[in-house]
């Protein structure tokens, strides 16, 4: 009987220390967080113009009442349906930052495109905003599926997926759960995110990694109470506060951010995110993939043994560059080029 008061008692200390705790993080300040604005060089990428292209459409689907926002680009001369591309952007982007890049490249090959916002983001409905969560980006990605099938000049039958970073793994997640895909490419991305938390621990060391869990803790608990969001920068400068503080993603960032790119997300992905492996469905998917490997990736990383796993299943392309520069210049036409090949020979 002695026993069992001890661990009784023992287990309610245990569970006043963890309210206390919660208490803690979620209401006491001090947990602040400065913004990071990005220094945009002055000869970044050539950005989106504010005006709509006229070979671009403004277009909105409705996932559960929530509007989002995509572009659809339609070939000239459109004669019959097309096969179409439907893309999706990476961490904390906007469809505004480098996907109309691709998708023009695309639409004068004679493909249909649809580069959405998901849900939270750029211009896409959605509250709290700068909310990443893996499941909801999923659903808005086969609602822009089921949108695409749903247009007269697109042929339903030849929906392609393309993803990068982020949405590099959802693509796969998508393909592998709709077996009417007809090709898949993954560029630079994140399949094999415990070889990523890896090498973020290698480069910025555990204490960065316990701060990041502390302000997920503390997002997580506000949102349970109804209260504001709290949300942390993206990239930033080494040794500053933010989910990535390493000076190519601050720099990859600054190069590709479009004016309306806000650098922060709702901390409580760093909880969330837990066992997502992309990498793990790759044998589920139906259709051709090409996956697009950036060798010195410092984001997303692919280990030795994934890659060899992810051979069985996807042609595998590498390049000898970093995670960002596979959007510019000649890594950029490189890597488009291979895209083209890769759409015009599984969509015929």
């Amino acid at each position: 009987m002695i026993i069992l008061q001890i661990i009784g008692i023992i287990i309610c200390i245990l569970i006043g220390l963890f309210i206390l705790e919660v208490a803690i993080v979620a209401f006491v300040p001090g947990f602040s967080v400065p913004k990071q604005p990005l220094e945009r060089p002055k000869q970044a990428l050539k950005k989106v113009d504010e005006k709509p292209l006229q070979s671009r459409r403004d277009v909105t689907f409705q996932v559960k009442g929530t509007s989002i926002s995509a572009w659809l680009y339609l070939p000239e001369n459109l004669s019959t349906p097309v096969p179409c591309i439907v893309m999706g952007h990476g961490f904390g982007a906007t469809k505004d930052m480098i996907m109309e890049s691709y998708a023009l490249r695309y639409q004068q090959a004679g493909f249909a495109v649809i580069a959405f916002d998901y849900r939270h983001f750029g211009q896409s409905e959605g509250e709290p905003r700068q909310l990443f969560w893996i499941p909801y980006q999923l659903r808005d990605y086969a609602a822009a599926i089921e949108y695409a099938r749903g247009l007269k000049e697109i042929d339903p039958a030849k929906i392609a997926l393309w993803g990068t970073s982020a949405s590099g793994g959802h693509v796969i997640m998508a393909a592998a759960k709709d077996k009417n895909i007809a090709c898949v490419i993954a560029q630079c991305p994140g399949l094999d995110p415990h070889a990523s938390a890896k090498k973020l621990l290698k480069t910025l060391g555990i204490r960065h990694m316990l701060r990041m869990i502390v302000h997920g803790q503390r997002d997580m608990a506000r949102s349970r109470f109804g209260l504001s969001p709290h949300k942390i920068p993206i990239v930033g400068k080494p040794g500053s506060l933010a989910f990535f503080p390493i000076l190519d993603a601050s720099d990859g960032y600054g190069k590709l951010v479009s004016e309306n790119f806000i650098n922060e997300v709702c901390a409580r992905f760093i909880l969330r995110s837990h066992g997502y492996t992309p990498a793990k469905h790759v044998r589920n998917v139906g259709c051709p993939i090409l996956i697009q490997i950036c060798d010195h990736d410092s984001l997303a990383i692919i280990s030795a043994e994934t890659e060899k796993e992810l051979k069985k299943y996807a042609e595998i392309k590498h390049y000898p560059i970093g995670h960002f520069d596979i959007y510019i210049g000649d890594n950029f036409e490189k890597s488009v080029s291979d895209q083209l090949e890769f759409f015009k020979n599984n969509f015929n």
